[in-house]
């Protein structure tokens, strides 16, 4: 399968920057440099995905990628700017991936503000 470039999209990938205090506790400290990709994002549908997900399946993306910058196992969790701007917080998040013989099936979950 072959992602035709007319239908690809920049979005920009953010990993949760993360560390410990003194007592051990994590502590977020804000999101990395962005990472520019190009992916197909569209509406996720079907009635796998509302078994799944319910009422908020209006709330998930579902995104097609060719490349090797998103890992099944490494960038799950990350943030991805679909509809704001490079330097703002991300406004969706990656919450699975499936890999392909010829591109990655990736699933992307809106973040609630204050996330």
């Amino acid at each position: 399968m072959r992602l035709r470039p007319t239908d690809l999209t920049t979005v920009y990938l953010r990993q949760q920057q993360s560390g410990h205090d003194d007592e051990g506790n994590v502590i977020t400290a804000g999101w990395s440099n962005p990472i520019a990709v190009r992916m197909n994002i569209q509406a996720a549908g079907g009635s796998v995905n509302a078994q799944i997900w319910g009422k908020d399946l209006k709330y998930i993306k579902s995104g097609k990628y060719q490349g090797n910058q998103i890992n099944e196992g490494q960038q799950e969790n990350w943030g991805v700017c679909v509809n704001v701007t490079k330097d703002s917080e991300p406004d969706y998040v990656i919450n699975s991936i499936q890999t392909f013989s010829t591109h990655k099936n990736i699933t992307l979950e809106q973040r609630k503000r204050g996330e």
